[in-house]
């Protein structure tokens, strides 16, 4: 007998869909029965299931998988409450562009035993609200009931359209009990929908006019300057924008950096910032905004060339879902970034550039500019430690990291993948273990805290698919965003599923943030004077035993780092009980506190 949820995994895995992370409830019932036919009749499931005892760690694993294959994986959760659990993962998937199938199960709509899947446990009555899909549907890229088992496998495969098109993002599809309980005739599994006629919307590129314009600004330019965040979320743009900066000496600039643009070791990327201010700004008089949510804040005290002219592209240039957003632009424009890219580079090649010797001295004084930057970063770090003159700054631990990543796997640390949320720290995160390789390095996208733990699990699973297996995954993370990771579903379902990662704490006793946003507003007021503690966004002075909750949730070993001469041997034992047992590691740091 097959069923409506026959042909939801049927639907999925025809499509490629690998992996399902589920955290299972009452609306279930077929699905459990399907997936367990599956294992009788052929041994296996279509899907590899990974259950997730959080659901937000379940999405997050799933975005850390697609962020490594750039495909989506599917998430099923229960009924109304599970789709609220999805919690801050939603806002991540969403503002991060990234591509995931959503299904969740809802109340039946019969009471009475009419169909197979009524009502009959109490929950079913609070669990039938009015409207399941209004919980996320602000944040989706398309939201859908399923009326029927027979359409299923087409309102899947509908959906999967929408998340993998430009701007992609995730989608949510739902489904009443007795939908995924109803009996569909055998020819709805021998005949498969074919992915050819379900294509992605093709990308789009620049006009004619659009690429003139920008090629002639570019030629006349004396200071261009490209802006970006997030072109590299598709890997084959980093060498597009690399050739593109190289041919023409155009100067990178990383604004709120999401993902590896371009190579941070590479001298035409002359800086980065989480905090709105861009001092190149003041010269240049040719700017491309390109995939950027935020290049540059208005009160961050930020000039601009009088004159200077600035195109916007993006695959959704008008920010639709912010509330406000706005930058002063001659052209705004919807394209993809690695065709948008392939058109620049074609044009500013077929170009008359007639001042090839301000070109070459432009890219002079662009790689001091690098340089200049670089040597700032290793001065740094070099510095960073506490007035104590033994705790080391955040700056501190994480140069140590990088050079022991580098000097303890065998790639030298190019195969490393690093899951960045340092949180207050998330721009020196960039700066100081300075990502070299395309994909190496990610971020959720946004704001939703608690993504690095759970998407480090999603990742190692995709590093599998993807034929990259990484010689090793490292999460960067603030205390803070370590509690808000639910550590304890997290190392739980790294141990199970054999992910392991490891996990550096940045553990400043508390969240800073909340502080340096008060501080940004009221710099001389009442909380300026006092502790984090007083001012409740503190954790100390007994700090919570981070790799004991790791340890006790999923075998993780753990230590404790309270000195910078006791950074390297910790970081280098981690990586090793990661490398060769193949158990999670945490390494909490204590930096200066808050």
């Amino acid at each position: 007998m097959y069923t409506g949820a026959s042909v939801l995994f049927k639907t999925l895995a025809d499509a490629g869909i690998t992996h399902a992370f589920v955290n299972w409830g009452n609306d279930h019932p077929a699905l459990l029965e399907e997936l367990e036919r599956q294992r009788v009749e052929y041994g296996k499931t279509s899907l590899a299931i990974v259950t997730c005892p959080n659901e937000m760690v379940a999405l997050s694993a799933a975005q850390g998988y697609a962020q490594v294959t750039y495909k989506p994986a599917a998430v099923i959760v229960h009924v109304d409450v599970g789709t609220q659990a999805l919690a801050a993962a939603v806002h991540n998937v969403d503002r991060g562009h990234t591509p995931v199938f959503i299904f969740a199960g809802a109340a039946p709509f019969s009471a009475g035993g009419e169909l197979r899947g009524s009502k009959n446990e109490y929950p079913m009555w609070w669990q039938d609200v009015p409207d399941q899909s209004a919980i996320v549907r602000q944040y989706m890229r398309h939201t859908a009931q399923v009326q029927s088992g027979r359409t299923m496998g087409r309102s899947v495969m509908r959906a999967l359209q929408f998340t993998t098109s430009m701007p992609r993002g995730p989608v949510y599809l739902w489904a009443r009990r007795e939908i995924t309980e109803e009996e569909v005739e055998d020819s709805a599994m021998s005949t498969a929908l074919s992915k050819s006629q379900w294509p992605s919307v093709e990308p789009a590129g620049l006009s004619s006019l659009v690429v003139d314009t920008i090629v002639s600004a570019l030629v006349v330019a004396k200071f261009p300057l490209i802006i970006t965040a997030s072109t590299g979320r598709n890997p084959r743009t980093v060498p597009l924008l690399t050739a593109l900066s190289e041919l023409h000496a155009i100067p990178i600039f990383a604004a709120c950096p999401q993902t590896v643009n371009i190579p941070y070791n590479h001298h035409n990327l002359i800086g980065s910032s989480f905090e709105g201010k861009n001092p190149s700004l003041s010269k240049a008089d040719t700017i491309i905004v390109f995939d950027t949510d935020i290049p540059w804040a208005e009160t961050a005290g930020n000039t601009f060339l009088t004159g200077a002219r600035t195109f916007v592209i993006d695959a959704d240039p008008l920010k639709r879902t912010f509330g406000w957003t706005h930058v002063d632009a001659e052209m705004i424009c919807a394209a993809d970034a690695e065709v948008a890219l392939t058109q620049l580079l074609d044009g500013v090649r077929r170009a008359d550039v007639a001042a090839r010797p301000t070109v070459e001295t432009r890219g002079r004084e662009i790689e001091a500019l690098h340089n200049a930057w670089r040597d700032e970063l290793h001065a740094v770090e070099a510095a960073a430690l506490a007035s104590d003159g033994t705790t080391p700054r955040g700056a501190r631990v994480l140069g140590v990291l990088r050079d022991t990543v580098r000097a303890k796997t065998p790639s030298g640390g190019r195969n490393v993948f690093w899951l960045n949320e340092g949180i207050s720290h998330c721009e020196a995160v960039w700066s100081h273990i300075q990502p070299e390789t395309e994909g190496s390095m990610v971020m959720s996208g946004a704001s939703g805290l608690g993504w690095a733990l759970g998407a480090a699990v999603g990742a190692r699973l995709g590093g599998h698919i993807a034929q990259k297996d990484f010689d090793l995954i490292v999460a960067v993370v603030g205390d803070g965003a370590f509690l808000f990771g639910v550590p304890s579903s997290a190392f739980w379902i790294a141990r199970r599923y054999n992910t392991p990662f490891l996990t550096v704490i940045l553990n400043n006793g508390g969240w800073v943030s909340p502080k340096k946003s008060m501080m940004g507003v009221h710099p001389h007021g009442h909380g300026s004077k006092v502790s984090g503690h007083q001012l409740t966004v503190g954790f100390g002075p007994e700090l919570p035993d981070y790799a004991g909750i790791a340890s006790a949730a999923g075998g993780a070993w753990g230590r404790r780092v309270e000195r910078a001469d006791e950074l390297q041997a910790a970081l280098e034992e981690g990586i090793r009980v990661v490398v060769e047992e193949k158990r999670s590691a945490v390494v909490d740091c204590i930096i200066e506190q808050i």
